[in-house]
């Protein structure tokens, strides 16, 4: 129990840090538009990473930067394209909250741009390969035979963080009726894509 907490505190740890894919779970969550798939698609992509960790590919990794390498510059493309989006949106305005009802029939053409942008910051993101198979699965070695449990506790940390992010945030809709409001969180949010573009490019 001990060493499933202990990866849990892990996971939780490296997860609650303001990135690309917080921001962009938390805008889904607010504005209540697909947050099933998107919450779905960070834990079980975040699942893989941390049982390929566990299966010790964390050496892999970093025997070939060059795998890094390239998840850097086009993890940092990506961030900076969507964190231009968001600017736009911000200095264009008038983004409104309105939930995306399952019955509509533009939820299907909606549902693949935010899929593909959810892998995107998922599996572009390079510092998402270091925290998870490099960090996680570094630690977990050192738990011998208990490693799955210390890997099974981060797995589950990233489920509670993703779900908690995705379905808590729509308490923070009556915050956000006003077109105003959106400006403000579409701004912050172009201004933590473009500091984590900044990190990658940088190194």
């Amino acid at each position: 129990m001990l060493t499933f907490l202990a990866g849990l505190g892990l996971g939780l740890s490296l997860i609650v840090a303001i990135g690309a894919q917080n921001a962009f779970v938390l805008r889904q969550g607010v504005r209540r538009e697909h947050v099933g798939v998107v919450v779905l698609v960070c834990a079980v992509s975040d699942a893989l990473l941390y049982a390929a960790g566990g299966a010790g590919l964390g050496a892999l990794v970093e025997q070939h930067p060059g795998l890094v390498e390239v998840a850097r510059w086009a993890g940092a493309a990506v961030v900076l394209g969507y964190g231009a989006l968001a600017a736009r949106r911000a200095w264009r305005g008038g983004e409104e909250l309105e939930a995306v009802d399952a019955v509509r029939p533009d939820a299907g053409r909606r549902l693949r741009p935010v899929l593909l942008t959810a892998l995107a910051l998922t599996w572009l993101n390079p510092h998402v390969y270091l925290d998870t198979v490099v960090l996680q699965g570094s630690i977990a070695a050192g738990y011998g035979d208990d490693r799955w449990l210390f890997t099974g506790g981060a797995v589950v940390s990233s489920v509670l963080w993703f779900a908690g992010l995705g379905y808590g945030a729509r308490y923070l809709a009556p915050l956000l009726r006003r077109p105003g409001a959106w400006r403000v969180v579409d701004g912050v949010i172009a201004l933590i894509m473009v500091a984590v573009a900044a990190s990658l490019v940088l190194g």
